[in-house]
């Protein structure tokens, strides 16, 4: 099992040499910062409301690949 440490240095590592990776991780900021925004809406219409809740789907499924990256990435350090 890795240390927080150790993930955000895999983190570190992976956002400067692998492009998917990079990517995803900007496209979650980008996530990430719309839904402050409509988070920021105190009475947000239905088509903001569904547009978040959207939003963290695919935030989280972005996650979920990065994590999937992070783990082939650790198993390949394992391995070696």
């Amino acid at each position: 099992m890795s240390t927080q440490a150790e993930d955000a240095e895999l983190k570190k590592v992976l956002l400067s040499r692998d492009d998917h990776y990079r990517q995803l991780a900007e496209e979650h900021r980008r996530y990430d910062t719309r839904l402050t925004e409509l988070s920021n809406i105190h009475f947000p219409n239905a088509e903001e409301q569904l547009e978040e809740a959207t939003l963290k789907k695919k935030k989280l499924a972005l996650k979920d690949l990065m994590e999937q990256i992070s783990a082939r990435h650790r198993q390949a350090s394992i391995a070696v």
